[in-house]
């Protein structure tokens, strides 16, 4: 079947965070007088990331999602402060001002950069007639983003793993991606950054996958470009 729509994932797709997330954390705790190791904490995000639940709550109610959202950062920054060292020192002027102030950075330009390649192949996406999706385990944050990125208006659906309940590599969010899109799920292609959440779901549910590996950390995966704006010529 034809393609007739594209998806991609946000962070490490299409967004990218400015310089590191250790001299961004670091950054925000300057503002409360406190030095911290931008190093240590950039060591310490992953297993921080990859240890906190899914940014999915099945069954919440949609009023509810943002305290779980939050709440769910809270806790990864709380875990990753305690291993950095760096708790004692927020504690004393008040870890939830800074959690706070920094939840509220990431929701803003100022922590993001785009990839160079993203609106000339959003553009070229569009100029050849598919529609555009989003999927992604960002959480609700990520709206507001995309508007202050001037990217909102590329993307005729934007499809959240807390909205829908499940999170990527799940093939239920695609499937609920697709289906925003009024496409069958064999006729989009989803690009993103991860072997196991984009192409591995993606693929499960019965879409196209396209991995974008722009640091040739994959050379075993098969369906595997450098840019964005190779997709392109893909379709």
């Amino acid at each position: 079947m034809a393609i007739a729509a594209v998806c991609f994932d946000a962070a490490g797709t299409l967004i990218r965070v400015r310089g590191s997330v250790g001299r961004q954390y670091a950054a925000v705790a300057r503002r409360f007088g406190v030095e911290a190791d931008a190093d240590a904490l950039d060591a310490g995000f992953p297993a921080a990331f990859r240890s906190a639940p899914p940014m999915a709550f099945a069954g919440a109610a949609a009023d509810a999602v943002p305290a779980l959202e939050r709440a769910l950062w809270r806790a990864l920054v709380r875990r990753l402060a305690e291993t950095a060292g760096l708790a004692p020192a927020l504690d004393a002027v008040g870890f939830d001002r800074y959690f706070d102030q920094l939840y509220d950075h990431f929701a803003t330009p100022a922590a993001w950069e785009v990839y160079p390649d993203v609106r000339p192949t959003l553009a070229a996406v569009r100029a050849r007639g598919f529609r555009i999706g989003l999927v992604t385990n960002f959480d609700g944050r990520i709206v507001a983003l995309l508007e202050a990125l001037e990217l909102r208006p590329w993307f005729d659906a934007l499809t959240l793993s807390s909205r829908v309940g499940v999170a990527k590599p799940d093939a239920r969010i695609f499937a609920s991606a697709v289906s925003a899109l009024g496409v069958p799920p064999a006729a989009a292609l989803h690009v993103g950054d991860s072997p196991e959440e984009d192409v591995a779901g993606a693929r499960a549910a019965g879409l196209a996958v396209v991995l974008l590996d722009r640091d040739g950390r994959h050379p075993g995966v098969p369906e595997r470009v450098g840019s964005l704006e190779e997709v392109t010529a893909l379709l």
